[in-house]
């Protein structure tokens, strides 16, 4: 049974899927209704989702532990990123995100999912202007969805990024949290400084 994630709320991915270790995560929005009826010219929102893996320390020590539509696999085969939908057009997920969760280094103790509007302050583009948007976890051993977290709402008024939850090792076993932290950005190195 899926459990309905609140901002803040955190699970044992071991409790919840005791035999995960593959693991995906799923990203849907819906196209963003156009202002000007049938002849507008404004862009569809393009949402890219992306991993950074950050260290014990919490901090991203190499760019390639940056997955996004520019680097689609971690070197380590661990995370591998499918692709880039840049319309948000159908049903289901936009963007998924497959974890192999024994294959993710030592070194790393956390993986943050994120997801920002691409060249958004350009096309003048905001989250709470994206409707239907989720974010999804799927243990892929049985493709039974274990969370989801809904994205949409004006607490995300003029933010254009968002870190969506995070994977992290506890002692022995993988947890998941639910951030829902919005903030402005200027793009995936933007936000990536944050860490280093």
């Amino acid at each position: 049974m899926t459990i309905n994630l609140q901002k803040g709320q955190r699970i044992s991915l071991k409790k919840e899927a005791p035999n995960l270790t593959r693991l995906m995560c799923g990203l849907g929005w819906d196209v963003a209704k156009k202002a000007g009826g049938w002849f507008s010219s404004s862009p569809n929102f393009d949402l890219d989702s992306f991993v950074i893996c950050l260290d014990q320390n919490q901090k991203l020590t190499d760019k390639s532990d940056i997955i996004y539509f520019a680097n689609l696999r971690h070197s380590s085969g661990a995370i591998t990123h499918l692709g880039d939908n840049l319309t948000g057009d159908g049903q289901g997920d936009d963007e998924q995100i497959i974890v192999d969760l024994p294959k993710v280094p030592d070194r790393l103790s956390k993986l943050l999912f994120l997801v920002n509007i691409y060249e958004a302050q350009k096309r003048n583009q905001e989250l709470s202007q994206v409707d239907n948007a989720f974010v999804r976890l799927v243990d892929l051993n049985n493709n039974q969805e274990i969370a989801r977290y809904q994205l949409s709402g004006s607490q995300y008024q003029n933010k254009n990024a968002l870190i969506l939850g995070e994977v992290y090792r506890h002692d022995s076993e993988w947890k998941m949290a639910a951030i829902g932290e919005a903030f402005l950005a200027k793009g995936i190195g933007d936000i990536a400084k944050k860490y280093i």
